[in-house]
Formats: C-alpha cells, structure tokens, sequence
C-alpha cells in the first residue's frame, strides 16, 4: 500500500522513455504523455488486451476507471486522473478514516454491480490460474493507494489484477492487503490501517470470511513481494477473521 515512487517535477525523462515516469508497480510502469493521458507499459511483454476488455466494460457500466484511449501489445493509453490518491489524504490528514473506509466500500458495491463480459477470457499469463471466475467483475488489488480523489470523485487505477470473480474474494483481499499492514510492528502505519480494517469491515455489507482463505492464499502466491510481505499475510488473515467475529458477535 506504500504510495508509487514521483519522478521529481520538471525532470527530464530518459530518451528511451515515452514521458516523465509517473509511477512503478510490480509489473507495469505509467507515463505521463501529456496532461490529459498516460501511458500503462508492461515491463515483460505482458499482453494487456484482457486488462483493456475489463476496462472498456466497466467504464460501459459507468464505473469510474481511467478510459482507453488506444492500446496496442503490452501498452495501455488511458486517460490521465489527477488528484491525490485516498493513502495520501489520509495520510494529510485531508478526510477522516471512516470517510476512507466508506470511499472503499461504496468504490467496492459499485464494482460488483457489474456483471462478467460474457467474451472475456483469463489472460494465458495470468499470474493466478487456479482461481476460477464469477458472476462479476472484480479488481483483487482496492486498496487506498490505487483511488485517486480527483474533483470529479474518487476512480480506481491499475487494473492489472482485475479478472471476473465473487464479491466476497474482492472484499477479502483488500481487507488482507489493509491488515498487512496493520500487523507490521515497525510499521510506521500499523496503528491507522487497524483502524481502517476495522471501519472498512463494519461499512462493508460483503463478508469477505467466506473468500478469506482463498485471499490469503493469493496473496501469498503473489509475485513479486518486498522483502518481509509475504511473512506478513498469515497474521494478516488472522486479524480480519478476529475483527469479523468480533463485529458479528458483539
């Protein structure tokens, strides 16, 4: 959940680079082309025609993601959303951790009103292949780091993740990815993500207890991990089924 590296303000980017580096994910790199559009590249050649159909679909569904502008191999060009992202307004302290924990469950509800595309098909390098769709369309990486607050309201970046699947298993990985860093003692966070798992769990009307373990165990498997992450993701699920319970059984 720590928020992408900036290239400082008015640095020139490389030559071989389409723009200033805007941020770096675990597999994908974004550019600024201008100030109205980015450029998503997979760093592997990772084709990234599904991510494209996943999000020309949900934006037909009036779901508030970037839209395509072109795409071609392993490169998205998207519309650019500026604002910032709903970890650094909690972190300035510019809305309250219940009001995040909201943003997170109404951005949730919304997704999971959208139904599969019948036509889409699990990426042949996908990294999770065992899980085996759903009824709906679900991210499976939600959490406050990929919401932008832009004026117009909040809107999720990087799709990456996204495939069809169950509410419950998207629920439950954005609570897990909150809890890891809730259960990381030197963390310098942990004290406020405890805090937003809690709120998010009350506000969210999906239990993620059914999807728990199928979380957990994607998130363990998931490439790429810093250093430490994926000791993490065991007393992660841990909390969230104490927290579910308890809020269950008060």
């Amino acid at each position: 959940m720590a928020p992408a590296d900036v290239v400082p303000q008015g640095e020139a980017p490389p030559a071989e680079v389409p723009g200033p580096l805007l941020t770096s994910g675990t597999s994908a790199d974004v550019y600024a082309l201008d100030d109205g559009r980015v450029l998503r590249r997979y760093r592997e050649g990772r084709d990234a025609g599904p991510e494209v159909e996943l999000l020309r679909h949900v934006r037909q569904h009036a779901y508030p993601a970037p839209e395509v502008l072109d795409a071609a191999g392993s490169d998205i060009v998207m519309t650019r959303l500026h604002g910032p992202t709903l970890l650094q307004a909690l972190g300035a302290g510019e809305i309250s951790i219940a009001g995040a924990a909201q943003v997170l469950t109404d951005l949730h509800a919304r997704l999971h009103l959208v139904p599969s595309p019948r036509s889409w098909q699990v990426p042949s390098d996908h990294d999770w292949q065992t899980l085996s769709g759903g009824p709906v369309v679900v991210h499976l990486d939600l959490h406050p780091g990929n919401v932008i607050l832009t004026e117009a309201g909040p809107g999720v970046l990087d799709w990456a993740n996204a495939r069809t699947g169950t509410a419950e298993l998207d629920v439950a990985l954005t609570a897990v990815l909150i809890a890891e860093v809730a259960v990381d003692a030197g963390g310098d966070y942990s004290q406020a993500a405890r805090a937003l798992l809690a709120a998010f769990l009350h506000s969210s009307q999906v239990s993620p207890l059914t999807a728990l373990d199928d979380a957990a165990a994607l998130r363990s498997t998931a490439p790429l991990l810093l250093p430490g992450e994926r000791e993490l993701v065991p007393a992660a699920a841990a909390l969230v089924r104490t927290m579910v319970e308890l809020t269950s059984n008060p």
